[in-house]
């Protein structure tokens, strides 16, 4: 018994691990992401946005393509659809550029904190697993009708607590990361969206200048 003990116990320790190592790996990725999405301020992503309009109003297509091409953030990315699909014309533009950050951006962030979420509430469960096991183990030493020993005793309630601890010890800091990450995100939303707004009336107007024919 002790031994089946030992092992459901090194179980449990070995899956908070690895619940511990999956949750930090998502919000390591998920922040590093949107740091690489958006543009540091305002002013920069104007900056960009910019330039981007002097090479559409002079007609210079290929300076557009190639300065969105060497830029991996999500404006620049969506600015970079939006001129090689110029001559879908504006509706479509605008459609396929908001499809675009939704299912490319917003929906990877959103998968991987969903994992967060899980491990969030998972963590404190398995955790308390373990606080269930350690006192079976502490009551089956109490109610064995033998002489109680101190140190198993203590084993077990020493199990029980730590596994508890162990649980919201990684729940607790991911809380306060994705609280973190979803402000980060909304932040992105919110550049990104003033940042489309303007690119679409870009397009608008060069579209009125220089109609396609369809």
């Amino acid at each position: 018994m002790e031994t089946v003990n030992a092992f459901l116990g090194n179980v449990i320790y070995a899956v908070l691990a690895m619940m511990a190592l999956w949750g930090a790996f998502c919000v390591i990725v998920v922040w590093r992401r949107v740091s690489q999405s958006r543009f540091r301020s305002e002013e920069e992503q104007e900056g960009f946005l910019d330039t981007l309009d002097e090479h559409l109003a002079s007609g210079d297509f290929e300076a557009a393509t190639a300065m969105c091409d060497e830029d991996d953030r999500a404006m620049s990315q969506l600015a970079l659809l939006a001129v090689t699909n110029r001559d879908l014309g504006y509706r479509k533009i605008r459609t396929l550029i908001t499809d675009r950050f939704q299912r490319d951006v917003l929906s990877d962030l959103e998968y991987r904190l969903s994992w967060v979420y899980t491990v969030i509430k998972a963590a404190p469960m398995v955790g308390l697993l373990g606080t269930v096991m350690g006192m079976m183990g502490a009551f089956r030493n109490l109610s064995s009708g033998q002489k109680v020993d101190p140190i198993g005793l203590a084993s077990d309630i020493s199990f029980a607590l730590i596994t508890t601890a162990c649980g919201l010890a990684i729940a607790i800091p991911l809380v306060l990361s994705t609280a973190y990450i979803t402000v980060k995100i909304r932040k992105l939303e919110d550049l990104v969206g003033v940042g489309m707004t303007r690119l679409l009336e870009t397009i608008k107007a060069l579209l009125i200048q220089a109609p396609i024919e369809k």
